[in-house]
């Protein structure tokens, strides 16, 4: 049976990334190979604070089409067998459709719901809806690919 809620740790054990750059705190309602929603905790001293913008930060869009890429990856990788996804990664392919409604700033939770809307081999499409309390901030769809580690 697929766990439904990853916390931080295994997330770590699923993707390559490592702070500052890993993003996603949760991932949980997970539908395996579907659906799940991901949390982002934005923080007052994020990496990105300091320098995006000075005495008025917002999170960068693209560190929010990031967070959503990070999540679909989780998804995938969770609920692909382990022998499947042994010595491979998901790799970003392209973004279509990205909407950036309201800025995102720190001290908030970042709710990414996610879904796969369609996969061909090695390949996978996405789309995800990003919100803060309810409020919906931005949305996109994207395709990755899984690729062997070199």
């Amino acid at each position: 049976m697929i766990k439904k809620n990853l916390n931080k740790q295994e997330i770590i054990d699923l993707l390559p990334h490592r702070e500052p750059m890993l993003l996603i705190d949760q991932l949980y309602d997970i539908e395996k190979l579907f659906s799940a929603t991901a949390i982002v905790n934005v923080k007052k001293d994020s990496f990105f604070v300091q320098g995006h913008f000075p005495g008025n930060p917002v999170m960068p869009g693209v560190l929010i089409v990031e967070a959503f890429g990070q999540a679909a990856a989780a998804l995938t990788a969770h609920g692909l067998d382990k022998e499947t996804y042994d010595n491979k990664l998901v790799f970003l392919m392209g973004i279509e459709k990205a909407r950036f409604r309201n800025p995102v700033i720190p001290d908030c939770k970042l709710e990414l719901k996610i879904q796969a809307i369609r996969s061909h081999g090695r390949v996978w499409k996405y789309k995800g809806d990003a919100f803060v309390d309810g409020k919906k901030m931005a949305d996109a769809q994207w395709s990755a690919t899984i690729v062997d580690k070199k």
